[in-house]
């Protein structure tokens, strides 16, 4: 099969569609407008612009002629991540630019290559006129900034994502190098503000000092009072639904070929590893809650010196979930958490900005299985189930929502630098996943719709 041309991926990746940050509105739309033309490219019908005031678009397009074939739901997001700090880059995010077999860029990762990788192999099938399934392609530009739009639109158009059998997804990864990977369980999310509030402005510290609280010192308190320095979450009730991994899970993760300090030093360049004592990095990474401090504001952040007790501080952080944690559940325990760990004379408060429950798949399902011999056969070894310690939350909507499994092809690596300056695809891995998401569609030809 012939190397796909880069061009389109290349067009997409200059488009900076950075869905969290108002004035890239436009951009956003602009990407969105180029995925619909590469869906009607691949020979997809109804092709159309999803659209509701102060969201950003999603991408809808389906091919639904044959008849008692499976229908498919390919899924993918074509929003980024910010790309600061830009200093940390060593070509600018949005030029892409190959460097030795791998091809840097913001989002080429996450998720614009891997999604390109499900849009070139159904239009290799259409084209040559041997598409064996049915296909809707819905892409939203939001998967970065909450998801909302997504979540609305399955929600209240239920009869058009009738009739699916298996979603396909690839905005995960490989465990390894050459190691095919299916993921099949996905942590949940909790996103949110901590903040807190103590005088009723900034004071001076030479006039309150020892007298007035500091907004920024009760903040520290609040986050240390939800996890100390054991890495435990002492939030009471947080891990009451907490379901830990099978045996089997267990057993299988402990063959994984993994070197933990070179993961440690090279991959993540710490100089030690953290978390619950005791307990197994994989099962810490995948299969354990966390709490996450991810940037405070508060008080003088300029150049120079100025010399105020700071009102007010915030704390953005995030929870991830584990099975069978419930997000609404969650939220109400951190709620009662961080308001009683307000010290004397401050008022703190969560405040909810995105959840996405936990997810998982039987690694038995047929269109897992079917995706997994297609994996093994392209790259030459034995398909491997995993779990993420992200969140892809369309995959527990699509589960609860329409009772729907999805199939989730990981062509990405673990240095690929996600959410990270330097972001980067692994060239050879986007050519063979067109070719392997090929072949998983080609095995289809024998299922037949439910």
């Amino acid at each position: 099969m012939p190397p796909q041309d880069l061009g389109p991926l290349f067009a997409l990746l200059r488009i900076p569609s950075i869905s969290t940050l108002p004035e890239y509105a436009g951009s956003v739309r602009e990407c969105a407008e180029m995925i619909a033309s590469l869906l009607r490219g691949a020979g997809m019908e109804q092709v159309e612009l999803l659209e509701r005031p102060g969201r950003h678009p999603l991408v809808y397009g389906e091919w639904l002629h044959a008849p008692g074939a499976p229908t498919l739901l390919f899924y993918g997001h074509y929003d980024v991540q910010p790309p600061d700090p830009l200093d940390e880059w060593t070509s600018p995010p949005f030029e892409p630019t190959i460097r030795g077999e791998h091809l840097y860029a913001r989002g080429v990762a996450d998720d614009k290559g891997l999604l390109l990788i499900l849009i070139h192999a159904v239009e290799r099938l259409h084209a040559a006129g041997t598409l064996p399934v049915n296909v809707k392609f819905l892409i939203e530009g939001e998967e970065e900034s909450g998801g909302e739009h997504l979540t609305e639109y399955v929600r209240a158009h239920p009869a058009r994502l009738a009739g699916l059998d298996a979603a396909i997804i690839c905005d995960t990864e490989m465990f390894a190098p050459e190691l095919p990977t299916i993921c099949v369980g996905l942590r949940g999310i909790v996103y949110g503000e901590i903040h807190v509030e103590g005088a009723r402005q900034d004071l001076h510290s030479g006039v309150y000092g020892g007298a007035a609280p500091n907004a920024l010192h009760a903040l520290a308190q609040v986050l240390t009072a939800i996890k100390g320095g054991d890495e435990i979450i002492r939030i009471p009730g947080f891990h009451d639904a907490v379901k830990p991994p099978t045996a089997e899970e267990r057993e299988a993760w402990g063959r994984l070929p993994f070197d933990e300090e070179a993961y440690r030093e090279t991959e993540m360049g710490a100089s030690h590893l953290v978390g619950e004592a005791g307990i197994p990095l994989f099962e810490r990474l995948w299969a354990r809650p966390t709490f996450e401090v991810h940037g405070v504001h508060g008080g003088f952040t300029g150049t120079g010196a100025k010399t105020v007790i700071p009102a007010r501080a915030m704390a953005k952080v995030s929870f991830r979930l584990v099975p069978d944690q419930e997000p609404g559940a969650i939220v109400e325990c951190i709620r009662q958490a961080v308001t009683a760990a307000a010290p004397s004379g401050t008022r703190a408060e969560f405040r909810l900005q995105h959840t996405a429950p936990p997810s998982s798949v039987d690694s038995r399902n047929p269109y897992v299985q079917a995706a997994a011999r297609a994996m093994t056969d392209v790259f030459g070894a034995e398909t491997v189930f995993t779990r993420s310690g992200g969140s892809i939350p369309v995959v527990a909507l699509l589960n609860h929502e329409l009772q729907l499994p999805s199939v989730m092809m990981g062509f990405g690596l673990p240095d690929d630098n996600l959410h990270a300056p330097n972001e980067r695809l692994y060239l050879p891995n986007f050519q063979r996943g067109i070719v392997a998401v090929t072949k998983f569609l080609e095995s289809l030809k024998s299922f037949k719709n439910k």
